[in-house]
């Protein structure tokens, strides 16, 4: 990173603001990203709980699948969902709170008997699939928020305090040399004074 600076003592200053800034940033960073990982470590399990739940859902009913052929999928449909929002570090997930289903009207008489237990059935599938997909997608924002404050902490930690370190070094080392110059100048020019008396 090329930082441009001036080598005055008003420059030193700044530099040395924007380094105490970045370095005071960093360890926030870091917990924030490591917290980060954490929950989407925790939504990736949780998810794929949701998709070996489902799994087992669709083998348990995957006997009477010639079954399946007599249903009508227009009896049951996803009304509403819920969802709520909640935060961790920073960033606004999605949560499901609660699905609605609305289920057809249908006669017991004129179908299968087994048509109420395939309804449940087919609300519990779809309400295992709703979640994980809502887990996924939070799992998703977590992922792309740690990623940038990933980068973030490799950016100050790497690049920029690094490069404000050394400039604030070269700008000492000017003034230390220019204020060196300038004794030496007053010492001379004493020395000169005091030859001519």
């Amino acid at each position: 990173m090329a930082l441009r600076f001036q080598y005055n003592k008003t420059a030193l200053q700044e530099i040395n603001r924007q380094l105490r800034i970045r370095v005071r940033a960093l360890p926030t960073l870091k917990n924030k990203e490591s917290a980060l990982r954490m929950e989407v470590k925790k939504l990736k399990q949780e998810a794929d709980e949701r998709e070996a739940l489902l799994n087992h859902q669709m083998a348990a009913y995957q006997e009477g699948m010639r079954l399946w052929a007599e249903f009508d999928s227009d009896i049951v449909r996803v009304a509403e969902l819920e969802l709520t929002h909640r935060k961790i570090a920073g960033v606004r997930i999605p949560e499901l709170k609660a699905v609605w289903f609305q289920v057809a009207e249908h006669s017991l008489f004129n179908k299968p008997h087994w048509l109420p237990d395939g309804i449940r059935a087919l609300q519990e599938m779809t309400r295992t699939g709703i979640e994980k997909e809502v887990l996924l997608c939070a799992m998703n924002l977590l992922d792309r928020a740690r990623k940038k404050t990933t980068q973030k902490v490799n950016l100050y930690e790497k690049v920029q305090i690094p490069a404000y370190e050394e400039a604030a070094l070269k700008i000492k080392r000017f003034l230390e040399d220019e204020e060196n110059l300038s004794k030496s100048a007053q010492k001379i020019v004493k020395k000169r004074q005091e030859t001519h008396e």
